[in-house]
Formats: C-alpha cells, structure tokens, sequence
C-alpha cells in the first residue's frame, strides 16, 4: 500500500443510507482526531455528499477534466507530463477547506469518448493528493467499479452499506466480488443500516462479510434528509451517530 493514508471507500445500493454514512464517518473521524489531515471525496455523481456536509461545491474535478480535454481538442499539443502539472495544479483550486477537514467532489461521469490518459492522470493525481492526508472518505456510487476506473485502485477500508432486504445485501455481495477482481483493499466490513426490528438480523445474509454494526431506523436524519441539513449538527446520541462510531471501531479506524 503506497502512501500513509488511511483510505475508506464506502459503497452500496442506492437508497439504503450510504452518502448519510459517508458524512457520519468524516464526522466521527474529525471529532476523534482533531489534529489529524481528513480529506472528504464526493465521488457520486448525484453529489450528494457535499449536501450532507453543507459544503457548496463550485468546482469538480470533472470540471478540470473537460477544460483540459477542451484545450487539447483545440490543439494544444503539451506533453503527458506538462497536463498532469496542470491537472494537479487545478485540482488544489477544487479542495475546499473546512472546519477540522478538505473536501473534493469528482463531478460528472465521462461523456462520450474516449480520454484515457486524460483519465488516468487524474486518476493519478488523486492519489497524489490522498497522500497528503492522514484519512480519506470516499462516497462512491451505487457500486464500485467507478472507484477503480475513477479515482483510485487502493483502499485499506471498503465499507459496504445495505438495508435489511435481500436486495440490499445481493449488491453488496456482488460489489465485494466485483472489488476482489478490481480494487485492492486490506479490510472489509458491511454496515446493516435503517433496522426497524433486532428480529430482522436473523434474515441478514452478508455471505461471511463480517457485519460492523446494525443501525436502527433515525428519526433525526431522516428530518435532517428532508431538510438538506449539515450532518454536524445532528445531536451526538443519534444512531446513526452511535452505529458508525461502532463500525469504525469495529474495522480498527477509531
């Protein structure tokens, strides 16, 4: 594992919690480790982590993407290196500053064509980046494979997320099988989230996928859902609150 960073990759099916995790997670870590460097990174295309964070997101690194496609479309005939300089140098411009943490947005998904390089740049400047912190979050879509193709093909931590239904609990089956071809990563561990009834545990199939903690449906984040609320100011009792700092524990992070 190159870097010092503690990489944590979160993913799942949609609707079942995870970008509300994801938030909960940076939470957690920036309360325990107040002096440490903890990068945030919205890699879902939806965004919505910056939402759950109260961040207002102005710049992505999509965004950096296309001007540097649009520049050599247009015949700008730089080498390799000179792009991913200015690639690094723009992706510092997209890292917002916030109170005890940095937070990054990918943006958009590829549009048609083919820019590899382009890509693998950027792939590679993230990583470059990660490595100036001590934690990296990263809320992916409803899968996995963008995470390889996207932003980085190293993690120490995946977290998987479901819902108590079977659905759920196929995805996340089929995103760790997916992760075993794609994605290095050191540990693994699925969180059980919105439970409405303990009974429920027993119809919970994660294929031998150690569970790190069952989460109770929150009244408290749903209200703050609804509201587009920072998930800083959800009350410490919450459990959601209580379940992630469980699972964190759980895996070795806190």
């Amino acid at each position: 594992m190159e870097g010092k960073a503690t990489i944590i990759a979160v993913a799942g099916k949609g609707g079942v919690g995870k970008t509300s995790l994801s938030a909960t997670i940076v939470r957690c870590l920036v309360e325990k480790y107040p002096d440490k460097r903890i990068l945030a990174i919205d890699a879902d295309p939806a965004v919505g982590l910056s939402t759950a964070l109260g961040i207002d997101v102005k710049l992505t690194i999509d965004d950096i993407r296309k001007e540097i496609i649009a520049s050599v479309d247009e015949g700008d005939t730089r080498t390799a290196i000179e792009l991913l300089g200015e690639a690094k140098y723009r992706i510092f411009d997209a890292l917002v500053e916030t109170n005890g943490y940095s937070f990054i947005a990918v943006g958009r998904p590829e549009t048609a064509g083919c820019y590899c390089k382009i890509n693998t740049y950027l792939k590679e400047v993230i990583s470059i980046l990660s490595n100036e912190f001590d934690y990296v979050i990263i809320d992916g879509e409803a899968g996995i494979e963008q995470i390889n193709r996207r932003v980085m093909e190293k993690v120490t931590h995946l977290l998987l997320i479901t819902d108590p239904s079977k659905k759920g609990c196929q995805v996340i089956n089929t995103i760790k099988s997916v992760s075993d071809e794609l994605v290095m990563y050191e540990k693994i561990g699925v969180i059980v989230n919105r439970m409405a009834d303990e009974s429920l545990k027993d119809y919970i199939d994660t294929k031998g996928i150690p569970v790190l903690s069952y989460i109770e449906d929150d009244k408290n984040l749903s209200v703050f859902d609804i509201k587009g609320e920072n998930i800083f100011n959800l009350p410490a009792e919450s459990n959601v609150v209580n379940g992630v700092k469980k699972a964190l524990n759980e895996i070795g992070v806190i």
